[in-house]
């Protein structure tokens, strides 16, 4: 009997041991969970323009001293450009208690915010063409007005400025295609801007409406039937993602592409006008890490920042069948300038500047 009760008190000694060191345990956990931020980076797809953005929103934070690992937790979310797979993960990240979320592209900003209406996580949005009109609650007319818990930078496309220099390369340029989702705010605010533009320089943009990256081969090969002079590539997430199948179609009509995703300038483009996203990213990395910091969100003025970047790819005038050409001064004012070789180099350090083969300006 004795040794029985024995045994029982042991047992019961060695329970007692065993919840007291888990609880001890738990609570170091809570306060290292006290002690690091944790941070989730939201972005709508895999391209390089949003890995450009992420790149620089780690920077930004770095900057600022939160680094992944030391002192701070940072997790990586990617929706690959599927809104179901979007509106789980944003659930995801407020169910598990972040102190900071950030949002790289205009649905992911949509999205985030719409799940986050309460405000249970601060949130910093960038790579985003018109926060204005992407029906966050982010006002125009007073940008100071918007939802407490929501900062960050907008990114418009300079649209009216792609299509002044599409002229300068080739001033009879009278027909450009289109493929655009009508479903994306942002492609739609940067096809706006198109057709005014378009109208001004005596161009006509032709559209063509795509719901899925699937349907744009068909589409570009539909524009390039139709006698388009070129095709342009605007702010359109469904469409970037299929960059490759528009580059194809244009080349086997022998027209250029030309894009606001300078990060897209090897796929095959002639020249592409946008922002230097490392630089977006740095800019909202950089505010995120401020407001993990104290800073109030809702004291944050929404401004557009538009780091400009001009890429030209000369290679890609090899065999249009209009003159295209890219004038001294324009050369001199890129960023990015990849020669005949597709060798990279920088403004005037570029190859002498190429010309159209000697079948330029005839038909084939």
């Amino acid at each position: 009997m004795k040794f029985a009760l024995n045994r029982l008190i042991l047992g019961l000694l060695l329970i007692v041991l065993t919840s007291a060191f888990l609880l001890l345990s738990d609570l170091n956990h809570r306060v290292v969970r006290i002690n690091q931020p944790r941070v989730a980076v939201f972005q709508f797809s895999t391209r390089p323009l949003l890995d450009e953005c992420v790149g620089g929103v780690l920077d930004g934070l770095d900057k600022e001293g939160f680094v992944d690992k030391q002192g701070m937790k940072i997790e990586k979310y990617n929706a690959e450009n599927d809104l179901a797979t979007a509106n789980a993960i944003a659930r995801s990240i407020l169910d598990r208690d972040y102190d900071l979320v950030i949002t790289a592209s205009t649905p992911c900003l949509q999205i985030m915010a719409g799940a986050n209406q309460q405000g249970k996580v601060k949130h910093v949005f960038c790579a985003v063409t018109d926060p204005f009109g992407a029906g966050v609650g982010i006002s125009r007319e007073d940008p100071y007005k918007h939802p407490k818990h929501l900062a960050g930078i907008g990114t418009f496309q300079p649209v009216e400025a792609t299509f002044r220099i599409a002229k300068q390369l080739y001033p009879e340029l009278k027909r450009v295609g289109e493929a655009w989702n009508p479903a994306e705010a942002c492609s739609e605010a940067c096809t706006v801007k198109a057709r005014a533009i378009c109208k001004e320089l005596g161009i006509e943009l032709v559209e063509a409406q795509v719901d899925s990256s699937s349907a744009v081969r068909e589409t570009a090969n539909s524009l390039v039937s139709r006698g388009v002079q070129a095709i342009w590539i605007g702010g359109d997430n469904t469409v970037e993602i299929a960059v490759d199948a528009v580059i194809e179609a244009a080349r086997k009509g022998n027209i250029p592409v030309f894009s606001n995703s300078p990060a897209n300038l090897g796929r095959g483009l002639l020249f592409a006008l946008g922002a230097d996203y490392v630089e977006v990213g740095r800019t909202a990395g950089v505010l995120a890490g401020k407001i993990l910091k104290g800073l109030d969100p809702g004291s944050v003025r929404i401004e557009d920042v538009m780091p400009q970047r001009l890429a030209l790819n000369l290679g890609i005038l090899k065999g249009l069948r209009d003159p295209w050409r890219v004038p001294p001064a324009l050369l001199a004012s890129a960023a990015d300038v990849l020669d005949e070789k597709g060798i990279a180099s920088k403004g005037l350090a570029a190859a002498p500047l190429a010309e159209p083969n000697s079948q330029a300006g005839s038909k084939k």
